[in-house]
């Protein structure tokens, strides 16, 4: 059965705009797909705790020396890990906050980067293993960035998504949001024409 597991990162759950956003591709992906499992994980409303150094030491424990806390640490760590590696799509809903991603969408990253789990260092450089998956980013933007020195965020998600194996990533930008009525719907409708064009050859497909 295909999965696919959508990653809501506004603080405003599934009001946010970048929510919006995936949740109108969901929809046509889902309509292509009928007998699909949709796997949502909304950091709004179900935030990951920030790393600290507990919770990292207990990551880098050998199995056998964890104490039951460390084990808790570690098996919540896994759960998240485990849904990414059953998912075959990700849909992540990505807003901009103070030019950069929400705090909680850099907890969640930090729980899935686990030497030997998700990554592994080689002779050749580090080597992700979460592999074989397609990534829709849905990312909405009061200001304009995209293609400018302060989008910070194409380059980070790209990066850390092909850190853990994930390189076939694809971003629809709704930006201008903040900037009046007129630039907030230009922006929307056109990101909303994206993904129709993005869903369509799925549906055709089907």
């Amino acid at each position: 059965m295909t999965t696919l597991l959508q990653i809501n990162a506004s603080i405003f759950s599934g009001q946010g705009q970048s929510s919006r956003l995936a949740d109108q591709f969901v929809e046509g992906w889902r309509a292509a797909n009928p007998d699909a499992k949709l796997v949502v994980r909304d950091l709004g409303q179900n935030p990951v705790p920030h790393l600290t150094a507990q919770r990292f030491g207990a990551f880098i424990a050998k199995p056998e020396e964890r104490n039951a806390e460390q084990q808790v640490v570690v098996d919540f760590s896994d759960a998240l890990i485990e849904e990414v590696r059953k998912a075959d799509v990700i849909v992540l809903g990505l807003p901009m906050y103070n030019f950069g991603i929400p705090s909680t969408l850099k907890a969640y990253f930090d729980h899935l980067a686990r030497a030997g789990i998700t990554f592994r260092y080689t002779e050749k450089g580090p080597q992700g293993l979460l592999t074989g998956k397609k990534v829709y980013v849905f990312a909405a933007r009061g200001g304009l960035y995209a293609g400018t020195p302060l989008d910070t965020q194409t380059s980070y998600v790209r990066d850390f998504l092909r850190f853990i194996g994930m390189d076939d990533v694809e971003f629809v930008y709704a930006e201008g949001l903040s900037m009046g009525e007129a630039s907030k719907e230009k922006a929307l409708g056109q990101a909303k024409a994206e993904i129709v064009q993005l869903v369509e050859p799925l549906r055709a497909a089907a």
